[in-house]
């Protein structure tokens, strides 16, 4: 006993030392010093790294789809709220029964079976997971439909999950009918009260007189491994990607924020994002069903309900993304500001500008800010209140995580290459890079499943990254980290910008542009716009002849593009800049921006959403001094 004592009181730090000193010699670890400074934060993420691995190892070997997970719960707590949405509740043994009815007309009634798809198309509910979660228990896929999506873009998203089934809400009806010759090849359920479309049955007519009784052998035939959900994302290039997201993904990605994040049973969670992200969905609805917690479902984000809603369901988790802090900090101070019992806000694009504030005036404790993808196998967690950070490696795992940064060219964003071994450069310390995940062999957390697409998800993978025969996934982010081990967020790369927490993709934008007025070069970009999170929308459109159709314009893009993806800003010009391959230079227009005083070209701005209005300096002016609603 007192030979072990000596051993860890004066080995271990010798050990210690010697690590760090081995590693500081080369430039991307960290000094004895900063090892030092930082061990108990790197502690704090290995006991919760330790904790969220074990949960996950013991359901991988239990082999627990998100239904065994969530019985346990159920039979825990019948009575606790699982879910709620205004008035309305429904309990842990409320959702298992309906959920085992709906499961059981999916199948007898619509003939759906393993390893089918039905796509949902409904707004935010307490109903939204309880389709999925039925769907899941006879192995049917579900694809989450964003609800902004219109025209070709809602066509294609249908197309590329391979569903047969659609279920939607009536509300959505009209968007439906502008592809009335296309869905009707679909199954076609409702629900809602309002006009439906021809052919389409309503899904609760039958489904009370189904057997509300666990369905035991069918959840025997699954596995952890099986797709659950297929969720929509641009990736970096074209139109929405469906990626795949297994049992065994959503597990580690709600496991993983909630371990580290410190949420338990206790916790009631409030969730006002999207129910087809997947931050609405497997980080907030998930938490009911993985983590036993009740969830507070808002159908659609308001800025000053937010806190008085906290307050009405005594909320003590409330997720964000970075535009609903920056729309909570643009409402009236309020006594309800510090009145909730919010203890843990946990999101991704908290802006380093407003962390400070926010926190302060919501006098918020824990901000839990990670970073990753739908798709990808990079992700990372601050769960240290780190300002501005969106997570950090231990410096003693720094080779044993995916994540890793490495050089890239900055006009055709492709890996720079050591010109003697082929391989990828890493960056040094504070410089920017590309982020990309390494898969790593018989490591589940660095699996890429990719999309549905498999050529879309041959692009997304780097080759020959460290060493020969090697592979990553490229992320389309740029980050950049420093001496302590914290990574930032600088920008997105490809053709990809983020605008009111959406993924806008730059080539889908311009096709539609191209077929609406018919020019032979448009390219879109994004654009920064001082005070506000992400880049707004612009596109470059070259007219010689002076016949561009602005009303035509306007018209077409908001029939054809969802509303966070039309271009906020204009620019008409004679030529766009190419380089030698004539490939157009994006970030040469990007850097440029939209100022009138600047520009000779003519600009205009998307007024109200609305109608395309010359953009002069009076008008540029409210717009960076956030004087106008955008």
């Amino acid at each position: 006993m007192l030979s072990c004592a000596f051993l860890c009181f004066y080995c271990f730090p010798l050990l210690f030392l010697l690590a760090v000193y081995y590693l500081s010699k080369d430039k991307r670890y960290i000094t004895v010093f900063n090892a030092i400074k930082t061990l108990p934060r790197d502690l704090h993420l290995t006991k919760g790294g330790i904790q969220v691995l074990s949960t996950i190892k013991y359901r991988q070997f239990r082999n627990h789809q998100v239904a065994h997970i969530f019985q346990q719960w159920v039979k825990k707590n019948p009575q606790k709220v699982a879910f709620r949405c205004t008035d309305k509740v429904l309990t842990f043994q409320e959702v298992e029964n309906m959920t085992n009815q709906l499961a059981r007309y999916f199948k007898e009634e619509c003939n759906l079976k393993r390893g089918d798809c039905a796509a949902i198309y409904i707004p935010n509910s307490e109903l939204h997971p309880c389709y999925w979660l039925a769907l899941s228990k006879i192995g049917v896929i579900s694809a989450l439909i964003n609800t902004n999506q219109v025209g070709k873009v809602l066509q294609h998203s249908f197309t590329t999950s391979q569903a047969k089934t659609i279920i939607y809400d009536t509300t959505f009806t009209p968007t439906l009918k502008n592809l009335s010759d296309f869905v009707q090849g679909f199954r076609l359920l409702h629900v809602g009260n309002g006009e439906t479309l021809e052919n389409s049955k309503y899904l609760w007519e039958t489904v009370s007189t189904y057997s509300r009784e666990p369905l035991t052998d069918e959840l025997s035939k699954g596995s952890i491994d099986d797709k659950l959900f297929y969720i929509y994302t641009s990736g970096t290039t074209g139109l929405p990607k469906a990626a795949i997201i297994t049992h065994l993904r959503a597990l580690m990605m709600c496991t993983g924020v909630s371990g580290w994040a410190g949420i338990t049973e206790n916790d009631v969670v409030y969730d006002s994002l999207p129910l087809y992200h997947t931050a609405g969905c497997i980080i907030g609805c998930f938490q009911a069903l993985l983590n036993g917690c009740t969830v507070v479902i808002r159908p659609k984000f308001s800025a000053s309900n937010f806190w008085s809603d906290c307050i009405k369901y005594d909320c003590t988790v409330a997720q964000y993304i970075g535009e609903i802090c920056r729309f909570l900090l643009l409402t009236p101070p309020s006594a309800k500001d510090r009145a909730h019992k919010v203890r843990i806000m946990t999101g991704n694009g908290l802006r380093p500008q407003i962390w400070e504030n926010f926190v302060k005036r919501f006098n918020i404790k824990e901000i839990c800010e990670f970073y990753g993808s739908t798709e990808g196998n990079t992700n990372l967690v601050n769960c240290w209140n780190k300002i501005g950070a969106v997570g950090y490696v231990p410096w003693f795992l720094s080779g044993l995580l995916s994540v890793d940064l490495i050089k890239v060219d900055e006009f055709t964003l492709e890996p720079i290459r050591d010109p003697e071994t082929g391989l990828c450069i890493r960056c040094d310390v504070n410089e920017p890079g590309l982020c990309v995940g390494k898969i790593i062999n018989k490591a589940e957390s660095t699996h890429f499943a990719g999309y549905v697409d498999q050529e879309a998800t041959k692009k997304k993978i780097i080759r020959d990254v460290f060493s020969k025969g090697d592979y990553a996934v490229n992320s389309g982010d740029l980050l950049v980290r420093d001496e302590l081990g914290y990574y930032y967020f600088k920008d997105r790369t490809g053709d990809t910008f983020r605008w009111r927490g959406e993924n806008v993709s730059t080539c889908e934008v311009e096709a539609v542009i191209s077929n609406i007025v018919g020019l032979k070069d448009a390219t879109v970009y994004g654009v920064e716009i001082p005070g506000i999170e992400g880049r707004a929308g612009m596109a470059a459109i070259m007219d010689e002849e002076n016949k561009l159709d602005l009303t035509r314009l306007e018209q077409g893009v908001i029939k054809e593009l969802s509303s966070f993806a039309r271009p906020l800003f204009l620019r008409i010009i004679n030529t766009i800049p190419m380089t030698g391959t004539y490939k157009m230079q994006k970030n040469v227009l990007q850097k440029e921006g939209y100022d009138p005083t600047k520009i000779s070209d003519p600009l205009y701005f998307l007024q109200n959403g609305k109608h395309y209005v010359k953009l002069d300096e009076q008008l540029y002016k409210k717009i960076v001094n956030n004087e106008l609603s955008l």
